[in-house]
């Protein structure tokens, strides 16, 4: 499986994400021959260029009605009527779609009623489509994101001057992992956000891959002290161990019941978070108290604190970002007296029968669980040293 990981260190924008696409090897001329099948009248170049010192490749929109503003429907008919691959042609309308929504939030008007700005131009319009047709052109399957660097200041638009991030593209990253650093401008671009907004499967650390290609695409300026570029890593999955930025989410609680808190365990488990632990604690004038731990993904982060808030006393809660190591793992089956059991094999060969199976088996059998237990890793471990596996 192919990989694709947007490095926004110095943020994201349409031409960036096309420009590195293109630097790491996808066809330019496949890529321009989906955008002439566009027809806003523009044509497109490639050129290489440095910034800070780092050379990179710039994608340029000639021409075109730039300033031409347009709605959902006429943006989705120039996609719909050109002459892309269906996975090309099926992110840029989605990408659009996202964008729209976005836009929608922000002036609290119906999505049909959205009136693309600077997003419906050529430029943007053909950002997008580029992005989508190189990504299609290097066979990428998945694509991830580092965290993103938004930039600060303000940013002048159709709208007037606004903060950074501007609106649009904070709507965009809801959820998503941002910072701000370098320069005091906007470093990411509602284009931009969308693009990794829609098609990302998830942002932090870079996954376990092989490298197969890297890609630099240039920003408008150059900046003292910071290379403007999007990096871009394309490479195929690994076994190797996983490593991925999760957030903890943690509370000090002093006054709530052993029952609400084992509720709310079961809550935040449901809905998504990745491990939940309460540790006895004892806090400022030797209180006891209960550390409530939860594990989660960082686009999960709000959901998450919006239930600890509904479901616990606490009042506030801290939220760190750390590096998670997985060791890569497989599951098999392994026949036992009492039933079949999964069995959750580690690359280094460490196993463990799966709870939950051992769980259901000594309830139906009327069996303790350490019967189940015991049994089930001993038939591994048995199989493993040269009987078969089921």
């Amino acid at each position: 499986m192919k990989i694709c990981y947007f490095d926004a260190f110095s943020g994201i924008s349409g031409d960036m994400a096309a420009g590195a696409l293109l630097d790491a090897g996808a066809d330019w001329a496949a890529v321009e021959a989906s955008l002439g099948s566009l027809q806003l009248g523009a044509t497109y170049a490639l050129e290489k260029t440095k910034r800070n010192g780092v050379s990179a490749s710039k994608f340029r929109v000639l021409g075109g009605a730039q300033k031409a503003h347009r709605h959902l429907p006429q943006i989705e008919k120039i996609i719909q009527n050109a002459e892309l691959s269906d996975a090309a042609r099926a992110n840029s309308l989605a990408i659009f779609q996202r964008l729209g929504e976005a836009e929608a939030k922000v002036h609290d008007v119906p999505l049909e009623k959205v009136h693309f700005h600077e997003v419906g131009a050529v430029d943007s319009i053909s950002d997008i489509v580029a992005s989508c047709a190189a990504l299609g052109s290097l066979k990428v399957s998945e694509i991830y994101a580092s965290r993103i660097n938004v930039g600060s200041g303000t940013v002048s638009t159709e709208h007037g001057t606004l903060p950074v991030p501007a609106p649009a593209t904070a709507a965009l990253l809801l959820g998503a992992p941002v910072y701000s650093a370098g320069p005091n401008v906007e470093l990411t671009t509602p284009t931009g956000a969308a693009i990794v907004a829609t098609l990302a499967k998830g942002y932090g650390a870079l996954p376990p891959v092989h490298i197969l290609a890297q890609g630099f695409g240039a920003g408008d300026k150059d900046f003292p002290g910071q290379a403007n570029v999007l990096r871009v890593l394309i490479g195929e999955r690994t076994n190797a161990e996983e490593t991925t930025t999760v957030a903890i989410l943690e509370a000090n609680i002093d006054d709530s019941s052993p029952q609400v808190l084992g509720y709310a365990m079961d809550r935040l488990l449901e809905a998504g978070a990745l491990d939940v632990t309460l540790t006895p604690i004892f806090m400022k004038k030797s209180r006891p108290a209960t550390l409530l731990t939860v594990i989660a993904e960082p686009g999960s982060v709000d959901r998450l604190a919006q239930l600890i808030f509904a479901e616990t006393t606490t009042l506030g809660l801290r939220v760190l970002q750390a590096e998670r190591r997985v060791e890569a793992r497989r599951m098999e089956e392994i026949e036992t007296s009492f039933g079949r059991v999964r069995v959750k094999v580690a690359a280094s060969g460490s196993f463990a029968p799966e709870y939950e199976d051992c769980r259901a088996l000594a309830q139906a059998r009327d069996v303790p669980i350490r019967r189940v237990l015991a049994e089930a890793n001993h038939a591994y471990w048995s199989a493993s040293r040269g009987g078969a596996k089921s």
